[in-house]
């Protein structure tokens, strides 16, 4: 449990987030878009407030001290808070589930008990950190979301227009309740929702700046003020009651407590993952970042303010995002302006809302969701990434016809689609070279790229798990051929194996070992030859089945630059020399922090070669081979190490042995200062470490090697 409350970030929550360094020239624009704001949110969470089996009035309440309490936390200088569709739509559900009455006396006693319960799982999302989540959704899974969302909206307020009432549900819902309203068409009323949709699109479109919706939301009401609005058939708002909501801890005994978990859960998990959505789609569009999980405590916080005041759970708005991106709002000082004008609002003007014609502001409303469409996305998806295309789609047609949640739910398995089906299929070529040059090139890159003679050399760009080793392993067997001798793996761009790849590698090694072709993995990080022992395949790394660099595995088939090509005759060294021929390098990089011991295992295995063969020549002479300067010194001072050892296998003096050592040693030294003179002090202050090493762990070693070399020093000089 203490462990589990670790994950609480309370110190690091930053209020008024987006208020710091406010900048004067941004305030017009945030107060006019803040008055935008409740203007439209009037209708909007009136008719919400309603659909959650609430009194429309509570809708205005729910548009207070939420939205201000949002705007306090959030880190999202744009996003709006308040009374949504969704989440009204799935309380109103779970009344009926009830079998409770809307508006009734029960519904204003329960909907608040379930607001409480939405704020706490969402309180508990922020406590596990669960905003990470939002990562895992891509940008058409986003895009196709948030249109979703909005036509979904659009098509709830249709029949608002010719005198209707909203609609609930999805698609097919909306459409039979659409087509079941007609008896009630007005044409007066479509007529002037018509001529405002038109008039605030076009003023979009000409002067996006000009806050036209405010302008026909006045002329609406001085329009009902002056006209026979009831006798045309066009519907205003109802009057409200003046004065604010009252504050109260709802009776959490009004509901059974499994029913009222159940019941919140899922209205939880849409509030989250729909506003985070939507969210960090703004965030991307207009490129600041947010801190995702202090956005799921202002969402917690402000349904505990809903709650307190009776209302139903709240929600982000797109229709009044959408608004205040329109109308340049740049911080959260719009929240914070929108609320306090609601306040105004409920305290002096509830008789003004009966004069605003409800056509108009569903026009108004719907403008701001047809901004809020992500269509442009979906056209340019589908001419640059038909699989992104098709996702979108997919997300949009999920939350349009099936939901917000299962909308949600069909996004995310989507995106998580998309990274398996790229994961399972990813980039990846042979390679080849162009002949005069070293450098290895795909071989459709260019014309005049060649594959090696007896090689063939595979580049693999993906982490190696269960949905691709298929793939890499069928790739490499329609490329072998009779006159292959091996398997180059530039592994360069895989980052981990799981356990099923693993078991297929080693098949796959032994299966071309029983053909005679050797297998090289090369280039990748140190890391993974970790993760290869842990997996029980460490032995591919001391079989020699594993290189630092394609150039090593070549060295060891023994091409020599420049490289063969097809056509060109080469001969070849067995592939079975010792570990000891690649560089001291290697080792640090395949073993990490088992590079000694497995230094001193390669040894071994050289004594005892030398036990068997008795050529100390091979020993002094051919491990040196391939080693640069640098290597080389510090493979002398390991074999130093089992100087007397040596000397009493090979039957030879120590001190020829050691004078054999510190002979190889002077030159090294002469030639770095020769031909790299800008490395001689490095090589010098690298012995000193070298020998520091030795007297560190080899005390009575290190004592009789200075002894000895100070012997030869004498003599060699």
């Amino acid at each position: 449990m203490k462990k589990l409350f670790t994950n609480i970030s309370f110190a690091q929550v930053q209020i008024g987030h987006t208020l710091k360094n406010y900048e004067k020239k941004n305030l017009p624009k945030d107060i006019l878009a803040g008055i935008i704001i409740a203007a439209v949110s009037i209708p909007i969470a009136m008719g919400y407030a309603q659909i959650a089996g609430l009194p429309a009035v509570y809708g205005l309440y729910g548009s207070v001290f939420p939205i201000i309490l949002f705007a306090l936390f959030s880190t999202s200088p744009q996003f709006i808070f308040g009374v949504d569709a969704a989440p009204a739509a799935l309380i109103g559900g779970a009344l009926l589930s009830f079998e409770i009455e809307a508006q009734s006396a029960e519904a204003l006693t329960v909907v608040p008990v379930l607001t409480f319960y939405v704020g706490a799982w969402l309180l508990l999302f922020f406590v596990l950190g669960a905003g990470k989540l939002v990562n895992f959704i891509s940008k058409p899974v986003m895009g196709g979301f948030i249109s979703g969302v909005c036509c979904t909206v659009i098509l709830m307020q249709v029949p608002k227009l010719f005198g209707g009432t909203a609609g609930t549900g999805e698609l097919f819902e909306l459409l039979e309740h659409i087509i079941s309203q007609l008896p009630v068409f007005n044409l007066p009323s479509l007529i002037l929702g018509i001529i405002t949709l038109v008039v605030v699109l076009t003023a979009k479109r000409i002067c996006p700046k000009f806050p036209m919706a405010v302008v026909m939301i006045a002329l609406g009401a001085l329009f009902s003020y002056f006209a026979p609005m009831e006798r045309l058939g066009i519907a205003c708002l109802s009057a409200v009651e003046t004065g604010l909501p009252r504050f109260s801890f709802p009776n959490l005994l009004a509901v059974h407590f499994t029913d009222a978990i159940g019941a919140s859960l899922s209205v939880a998990v849409v509030i989250m993952a729909q506003t985070l959505l939507a969210e960090n789609n703004y965030a991307l569009k207009r490129g600041y970042k947010l801190n995702d999980n202090q956005e799921i405590l202002a969402f917690s916080l402000g349904n505990f303010a809903s709650a307190f005041t009776g209302c139903c759970p709240v929600n982000g708005s797109v229709p009044r995002t959408a608004m205040n991106d329109q109308y340049d709002g740049k911080t959260q000082l719009t929240g914070i302006i929108a609320g306090i004008t609601m306040i105004f609002v409920l305290l002096f003007c509830t008789g003004f809302i009966g004069y605003l014609p409800v056509p108009v502001l569903t026009a108004v409303v719907m403008t701001a969701l047809i901004g809020g469409l992500e269509f442009k996305l979906a056209a340019k998806l589908k001419h640059s990434s038909k699989r992104e295309f098709y996702i979108f789609m997919g997300a949009f047609f999920a939350v349009l016809v099936l939901g917000t949640i299962n909308g949600v739910l069909v996004g995310i398995i989507l995106s998580f689609t998309a990274v398996i089906l790229r994961a399972s299929n990813p980039p990846r070529c042979f390679l080849g070279v162009i002949p005069g040059h070293d450098d290895f090139h795909d071989l459709s890159q260019f014309n005049h790229v060649y594959p090696l003679k007896h090689v063939v050399l595979y580049r693999f760009t993906s982490d190696l798990f269960f949905a691709n080793v298929g793939v890499f392993q069928s790739d490499i067997e329609r490329n072998l051929s009779d006159d292959t001798h091996a398997v180059i793996v530039d592994a360069s761009g895989i980052g981990s194996i799981d356990s099923t790849a693993a078991e297929r590698l080693m098949l796959f090694y032994e299966s071309l070992k029983k053909r005679k072709i050797a297998f090289y993995l090369t280039e990748h990080v140190a890391e993974l030859n970790d993760q290869m022992r842990a997996l029980g395949i460490g032995s591919l790394i001391q079989k020699g089945a594993v290189r630092r660099t394609i150039e090593t595995a070549l060295a060891e088939l023994g091409i020599e630059k420049p490289y063969p090509i097809k056509g060109i005759h080469t001969s070849y060294r067995s592939v079975a020399k010792k570990r000891a021929e690649s560089t001291l390098h290697e080792f640090v990089w395949a073993y990490g922090s088992d590079c000694e011991a497995e230094l001193e295992r390669q040894i071994h295995m050289q004594i005892e070669e030398l036990q068997k063969t008795g050529d100390i020549d091979t020993l002094i002479h051919g491990s040196w081979n391939q080693l640069g300067e640098m290597d080389e010194d510090e493979w002398l001072e390991h074999l130093e190490a089992h100087l007397a050892e040596i000397a009493r296998i090979s039957g030879k003096d120590e001190h020829q042995i050691a004078l054999e050592f510190e002979r190889r040693r002077v030159r090294l030294a002469e030639k770095i200062a020769r031909e790299h003179p800008n490395l001689a002090k490095r090589f010098m202050e690298r012995r000193e470490l070298l020998d520091a090493h030795l007297k560190e762990h080899r005390p009575e070693i290190y004592e009789k090697i200075i002894r000895l070399r100070g012997e030869i020093d004498q003599k060699f000089h």
